[in-house]
């Protein structure tokens, strides 16, 4: 009889069956990415081609559209596996249950906020943001884009047992959004003029070590509440 994997063992292999089940769905990964590039490609019609008002507003612009982009795909972190029945398995696991979500969030921020990091440099060129904000943007994102996956996390695991938990889950979390757009975008817009960005990225920081010690918990709760009804 083998015995059961270790919490970390377990854990291991959960963002692994994650990700190969999100790379056999390509369009699962390409879906914020397109909408990020479509929506950015729509700013210049909107506001004018001037580089100078691309530039005031690039900051901003590009921070709500990665929020955004994270918040189309939150629904899906529990969806597929509620649908097939494995999550009421994994509640029924010996490992703790606050690991197990852990690595549901990580799978889900390597499979949409991560490319979108990797990305951010490209569009913000496309909207002229000046060179000082691109690291700037880089590295809020990193952090930023964390803190709403696992933010994101909490709806979706309390609206996965909803036939319709899009809107449901938009209205539950998107106040929780405001406090990381607001600190990710002053953090770029401070770099473009100048001001240091240390503080700015700390506090995102401290967000994200706040939300990996309480997101997982909250998104425990979730499940057992959703799954139970």
């Amino acid at each position: 009889m083998s015995t059961p994997p270790g919490a970390a063992a377990f854990c291991l292999r959960l963002v692994r069956r994650q990700l190969l089940l999100a790379f056999r769905r390509p369009i699962d990964i390409a879906n914020p990415l397109v909408f990020f590039a479509m929506v950015i490609a729509l700013f210049p019609l909107g506001l004018g081609p001037a580089p100078d008002q691309l530039a005031a507003f690039a900051p901003g612009v590009l921070w709500i559209i990665a929020l955004l982009s994270n918040l189309l795909t939150s629904d899906t972190v529990f969806r597929g596996d509620y649908d097939d029945g494995s999550l009421e398995q994994l509640l029924l696991a010996p490992q703790p249950l606050y690991l197990s979500g852990l690595a549901y969030i990580c799978a889900h921020w390597l499979v949409t906020g991560l490319p979108l990091v990797l990305i951010s440099p490209l569009f913000a060129v496309m909207l002229n943001l000046p060179a000082a904000g691109i690291l700037a943007l880089a590295l809020s994102l990193l952090l930023g884009t964390a803190v709403l996956s696992l933010v994101g996390a909490i709806g979706a695991a309390l609206t996965v047992g909803l036939r319709r938990g899009g809107m449901l889950i938009s209205l539950l979390i998107l106040p929780l959004y405001m406090p990381v757009l607001i600190f990710g975008s002053a953090c770029v817009q401070a770099a473009v003029t100048g001001v240091p960005t240390g503080p700015y990225l700390a506090i995102l920081g401290a967000m994200l070590s706040l939300a990996i010690a309480l997101a997982p918990l909250a998104v425990a709760a979730g499940l057992r509440i959703s799954i139970d009804a």
